[in-house]
């Protein structure tokens, strides 16, 4: 079993502790709404009641879409942009989408390629962006899910003190939804940034997101510039 595991075990991984993690941030979110509602004199709810609420959702998506956007944007830029000296970038002088023959789409394609990259017209226009139209999917779905659920709980908030309750086109265009999601985007371009800067001095032997220990700092790949 081990054998059949090993090829995909990174996966496997992120998986694992992402399911965990999300287990332990409902239980954890849970105990908070409890004690939260019972010193306002609220109404309490069950585990499942919880994990459905929109106090919950809020919370969960306004993170996933952070995390999609950050990926978004990165593949996207690496596409035109580079950074010399970092493995996380493309050389100098390889911006953009490269040929046919680099890309091994169409007459270049090989009996393993993937079927759409054998093929011409929007399939393969599709196929060859899928990663980004993925990700930038996954974005929106999560940015729009933040903001129903968050309309919901700004709008509960705001009956409980007497207030008057906003739309969803007034949510999205006021203070609270814009706090919920700059406050997570500047911290991912902070991650990114900071993977690809640090990246060009410093190393982590064996790590695939690292040039090797005794590669020269202003070398972008292993290959001499």
């Amino acid at each position: 079993m081990f054998a059949r595991i090993r090829p995909h075990a990174l996966s496997l991984f992120f998986g694992v502790i992402f399911v965990l993690a999300l287990i332990g941030q409902s239980i954890a979110g849970f105990y908070a709404f409890t004690d939260d509602q019972r010193s306002h004199g609220g109404a309490t709810a069950s585990f499942s009641e919880f994990v459905t609420s929109s106090d919950f959702v809020v919370d969960v998506a306004e993170n996933w879409q952070s995390e999609y956007l950050q990926f978004f944007l990165f593949i996207l830029v690496t596409v035109w942009l580079v950074q010399k000296g970092s493995p996380e970038s493309k050389k100098p002088g390889d911006e953009g989408l490269g040929s046919d023959e680099e890309q091994l789409v169409g007459a270049h394609a090989t009996a393993r390629s993937p079927r759409w990259a054998r093929v011409r017209g929007w399939r393969r226009h599709i196929y060859s962006n899928s990663l980004l139209l993925v990700m930038g999917a996954a974005f929106l779905l999560s940015w729009w899910a933040q903001s129903i659920a968050g309309t919901t709980v700004y709008n509960t908030e705001q009956l409980e003190h007497g207030e008057a309750t906003v739309t969803w086109l007034q949510y999205v265009a006021g203070a609270d939804f814009w706090n919920r999601t700059l406050q997570n985007w500047q911290s991912e371009f902070l991650a990114v940034g900071s993977m690809v800067a640090l990246s060009i001095f410093l190393r982590q032997r064996g790590s695939a997101e690292s040039k090797p220990v005794g590669t020269p700092h202003h070398e972008t790949s292993t290959a001499s510039e």
